[in-house]
């Protein structure tokens, strides 16, 4: 994924101070190596009957959700209606939950090519914090962007919110200001980087979008995210509540920008992906949600061809039901392919190479980030390796880079993140996954019972 995009066979990686020291043939970095006694490896890795990619960047995800999969999507409920039945699960969440689906969501992540994660966390009842899900990603040492999402209208005020899920807009940026005071990295390299994220134009106040703009601008390497033209309800909410299209109405409230990444964008006009394009903004594709909760198909590739930087999210576990970011790239090249209204089927739409593209380099744009989604010396030793000498790849060997999308989703067989081995032999070290899964579903079985659903 460097700017020439090479294809390198039989070749090697070093990795120095959790940077990319050299890439290129096995002899080059070698040669690299020689030249200074400093840099004997202290380890070598054999990767051969691998591929080798950029670590995948994940750029919108609910990973709360991980604690009501199938509930929703199971009934074939759209988005509004999915919301509702799980509003009344979700005021049941607490540190233990927040801390346990975190880890759970992000294990999946890592263990499917993920190395840098978004997540959208925007409701805290019994005293929920970011924190609960940053000390997760601390603990697998996962590259980690958490917005600071927020609820800020319920249901006295004409949203379908439970009025006690729903903060104070002064309490929320109060809390946004204390995370990017103590916790926000905003140095190259970071590990770190808060964003901050009223959660849709149907439950966040004008007020919290148009001070969330002020303060991220206020502070360096601070991204602004929400939910965008995800469903045609909210294009219909919208309308109704403000006069104007989703699109519209957040742009009169300041979120056009390089540092603007919208999730889904399922339903932008021709004219507002040119604004958009104008003004570089993002939009995360999430293509299982959308299909699951029959969303629609985002217009990705006219985003794409018209300059939008474009990336892949799973979204939250609950409308998607899996983590494999990997898979979501595939997922992404399948629909597309396909088409939407309006435009007929065409396989030459979305190649395996441009889906992979946007799990790497896509993701990195959207947040912001330069030093990630590239293997070159200098980048962040973000890198992940995919085995494809077994079953599910025999035969792809013609076009194996190609084959990572085609054939059946892999698992990461080594992961490494700032320069530092999470994911061996397809396990995260350290990690015993047996007892974090019954903490999980211990959570998750809690939760419904309060709910009336188990």
């Amino acid at each position: 994924m460097d700017a020439r995009r090479r294809e390198i066979r039989g070749g090697s990686i070093a990795v120095r101070d959790g940077q990319v020291g050299a890439v290129g043939s096995a002899q080059e970095v070698d040669a690299w190596i020689s030249a200074d006694p400093a840099r004997k490896p202290e380890r070598v890795i054999d990767a051969r009957g691998c591929v080798v990619t950029p670590g995948l960047v994940n750029g919108h995800h609910h990973m709360f959700q991980s604690l009501t999969r199938a509930i929703g999507t199971g009934k074939g409920f759209v988005l509004f209606d999915w919301l509702k039945l799980l509003y009344g699960v979700w005021r049941h969440l607490d540190p233990e939950a927040a801390y346990v689906s975190a880890k759970i969501a992000l294990s999946e992540l890592v263990l499917s090519g993920a190395t840098t994660v978004a997540d959208h966390l925007y409701l805290y009842p019994n005293g929920v914090r970011l924190e609960d899900t940053i000390r997760a990603a601390q603990e697998l040492g996962v590259r980690f962007h958490p917005t600071r999402g927020a609820m800020t209208l319920g249901q006295s005020e004409g949203s379908f919110v439970p009025d006690d899920l729903v903060e104070r807009d002064d309490a929320v940026l109060a809390d946004c200001l204390r995370l990017l005071q103590t916790l926000h990295d905003p140095r190259p390299g970071s590990m770190l980087r808060i964003g901050l994220a009223p959660c849709s134009p149907f439950n966040a106040t004008a007020n919290l979008m148009r001070e969330s703009v002020k303060m991220a601008r206020a502070h360096r390497a601070v991204g602004l995210h929400t939910h965008l033209c995800e469903t045609l309800d909210e294009e219909r909410f919208c309308l109704a509540k403000f006069g104007k299209r989703p699109i519209e109405y957040v742009a009169e409230l300041g979120w056009m920008g390089e540092d603007v990444w919208f999730a889904h964008m399922v339903h932008p006009s021709k004219d507002e992906i040119g604004v958009m394009a104008q003004h570089r903004c993002g939009a995360c594709h999430c293509p299982s949600s959308n299909m699951l909760l029959a969303s629609g198909i985002a217009p990705v590739r006219e985003m794409i061809d018209r300059g939008m930087r474009v990336g892949l999210g799973v979204d939250g576990t609950a409308s998607n039901d899996g983590n494999h970011l990997l898979g979501e790239a595939r997922q992404a090249m399948l629909l597309h392919r396909v088409g939407w209204p309006g435009f007929e089927s065409r396989a030459d739409r979305m190649s395996a190479r441009e889906a992979l593209e946007l799990a790497t380099l896509g993701g990195a744009s959207l947040l912001g980030r330069d030093e990630i989604g590239s293997l070159e010396p200098g980048k962040a030793a973000d890198l992940v390796a995919f085995r494809v000498d077994g079953l599910e790849h025999a035969g792809a060997h013609g076009d194996i880079v190609a084959g990572l999308l085609t054939c059946t989703p892999a698992r990461a067989w080594l992961s490494v993140i700032n320069g530092r081995v999470v994911v061996e032999q397809g396990a995260i070290r350290g990690l015993e996954l047996g007892s974090l899964v019954e903490r999980h579903n211990a959570a998750s079985a809690g939760m419904l019972r309060k709910a009336g659903l188990a």
